[in-house]
């Protein structure tokens, strides 16, 4: 299993939630792990396309991943 790092400010205002019961943080933390997880995905697409054993993986992970970053079709090569 991957370990996955996240910012001190998230972490924190995990805690306030589970052990302080501060729900107030909920939305934040919501938002929060979102923009992990599309980090995520962003980097697991790059990977792909930087890893992938054929030119077809390659250029469909490479066009995903465009896809994801919103770089428009007259903008690409």
């Amino acid at each position: 299993m991957k370990n996955i790092m996240i910012s001190s400010e998230l972490f924190g205002k995990i805690i306030k939630y589970h052990l302080l019961d501060q729900k107030r943080e909920a939305e934040d933390i919501r938002k929060g792990l979102e923009k992990k997880l599309d980090t995520m995905a962003n980097r697991e697409l790059y990977s792909k396309y930087k890893t992938a054993p054929t030119e077809e993986e390659r250029e469909k992970s490479r066009q995903e991943y465009l896809d994801r970053k919103g770089i428009p079709e007259s903008f690409r090569w």
